[in-house]
């Protein structure tokens, strides 16, 4: 007889849950291309790759890789997502660019970011830069172009998610008219910049609204600057749950399979049963946000404070 520990246990059933929906997920396309981004006084080109799910999507999600990252590195990450049904946009963003054009707050990039919450706020419009990504994208594989949906989630790992939180509050705060698309913010064991306030008056503008925002963080360690990012939301949002932490969890588990030697070497070897919870949770919680519905299973129980999607998480509390 083999006695298994708890760990080992919820490990194996994670995995075969992740086995068991492989078998019955929808086939996902991924498109190479680029995303012109204005960039002080001119534009720059960046890599863009997107992910079609099989059928009509059900919503955009922005995945945004972190600090000196690209989006080859959330590839395993959106190939979920696609395959779940949602049409998936992955950028890579700058984090060195003499104008401040960065992903990360080196200086300000406050404008840059504007830029980018204007791209998304236009999602809907045929000649935009977004839908000109995908557009060209489509054509560049000889693919049908696939419609972009009206609801959208934002994703961040790392710095990404200080990005995306950013973006978000620019949306809510400059263009009204595409607030009501965007249905939640995800963030991966967020990072907040050593410099400026990006993050600070995000959560601060986002807090009071509707929008659900929920993080996935991993101990502090030094690629998570010791937990301030996820310190910052814990303080910032004054919610009764704000998400979750793994104990056992790595800066890099967010990219999964499509993580690199150098990532693994600074930040951690992320582990398959941390990597399938993060991305069985920011799942679950993306439907939740696009149906407007509530899974028990992935929120904290009233009477013992566990989620039941990920018994061994640590819950977090708003201040």
């Amino acid at each position: 007889m083999i006695h298994r520990t708890p760990a080992l246990t919820i490990a194996a059933a994670l995995l075969t849950a992740v086995l068991c929906t492989a078998s019955t997920a929808s086939a996902a396309t991924e498109l190479t291309g680029t995303v012109t981004l204005p960039c002080a006084a001119t534009t720059l080109e960046q890599d863009a790759n997107w992910y079609v799910p099989e059928g009509d999507p059900i919503a955009l999600v922005w995945i945004q890789h972190g600090f000196a990252r690209n989006n080859t590195h959330v590839a395993a990450l959106a190939t979920a997502f696609a395959e779940a049904g949602y049409l998936v946009f992955t950028p890579s963003l700058p984090f060195l660019n003499l104008s401040g054009c960065t992903l990360q707050n080196l200086g300000d990039n406050t404008a840059f970011l504007r830029g980018v919450a204007a791209m998304f706020s236009t999602a809907s419009d045929t000649t935009g830069p977004l839908a000109t990504s995908l557009a060209n994208a489509a054509r560049l594989a000889h693919k049908p172009i696939p419609r972009i949906p009206h609801d959208q989630v934002f994703i961040g790992h790392s710095a990404g998610a200080e990005a995306a939180l950013y973006v978000a509050e620019q949306i809510r705060t400059l263009h009204p008219d595409a607030w009501p698309t965007l249905d939640g913010v995800i963030l991966l064991d967020p990072v907040r910049s050593f410099l400026g306030d990006n993050m600070d008056r995000a959560l601060s503008g986002l807090g009071p609204t509707p929008l659900p925002v929920l993080t996935v963080s991993s101990p502090a360690s030094m690629c998570n600057s010791f937990g301030l990012g996820t310190l910052t939301v814990r303080t910032r949002l004054h919610r009764t749950f704000v998400g979750v932490e793994l104990p056992s969890g790595a800066h890099t588990d967010a990219e999964g399979a499509s993580s690199d030697t150098l990532g693994e070497l600074l930040c951690g070897v992320p582990t398959q049963p941390n990597s399938t919870t993060l991305t069985t949770l920011a799942l679950a919680w993306t439907h939740d946000f696009t149906t407007n519905a509530i899974t028990p299973d992935d929120y904290p129980n009233a009477s013992n404070g566990t989620l039941a999607a990920a018994p061994a998480a640590r819950v977090l509390t708003g201040s």
